[in-house]
């Protein structure tokens, strides 16, 4: 960005065509990337889901082994009220909240607090609410915590969000589209007088 930048303001500064050259085709170049990548997301809407579930299910597997990781999925959980992917019980995938039998861990069969429903007036988060809870039927996990998974709301989060994607989108190509169009108008400017 920023030799983008360089490019477009000495050249404009200089009347350098060379340098407004590159910052026009680096600008397009930019804009038909985020375009593509658009209407690639769009068209293998399938494909980006599963590879954000790969993502999310990586995300499971090592999420007491990164911080950050951790952190991320807190966050995504509380925010999205959801638990999992699918659902809860694909917090088996992680070695410490597995349900299998041979799991020594003190979290066999648990989700993490993240996954909790907040009690009304609740002040301190109860970090035990999940504990043994992927043994429950969905009934009675519903009880305590957020038992639809984190792609389904997801899918509604972008649905609902579709009018703010579009202006965002807008509001992005629009300065680019802008971009190119004057430092283009500036070069024949420039190549009249000479």
């Amino acid at each position: 960005m920023f030799f983008i930048t360089f490019c477009g303001c000495i050249g404009a500064l200089r009347e350098n065509i060379r340098l407004l050259k590159i910052f026009s085709f680096s600008l397009t170049l930019v804009f038909l990337t985020q375009m593509a990548i658009a209407i690639l997301g769009f068209f293998y809407s399938e494909q980006t889901r599963d590879a954000l579930g790969e993502f999310v299910k990586k995300a499971i597997v090592h999420y007491r082994d990164d911080l950050d990781l951790q952190n991320l999925m807190d966050y995504i959980q509380k925010e999205f009220k959801c638990c999992g992917w699918t659902n809860y019980t694909d917090w088996s995938w992680n070695p410490y909240f597995n349900c299998s039998s041979s799991n020594p861990s003190n979290e066999r069969c648990s989700v993490p607090f993240s996954c909790c429903t907040p009690l009304p007036r609740e002040t301190v988060i109860n970090s035990m609410c999940g504990f043994g809870i992927q043994t429950q039927n969905h009934l009675n996990a519903t009880k305590s915590i957020y038992s639809v998974g984190c792609a389904d709301r997801a899918v509604i989060w972008i649905e609902s969000h579709l009018l703010l994607f579009g202006a965002l989108t807008l509001g992005l190509a629009l300065p680019q589209i802008a971009g190119i169009v004057l430092s283009q108008i500036l070069i024949s400017e420039i190549r009249s007088v000479m």
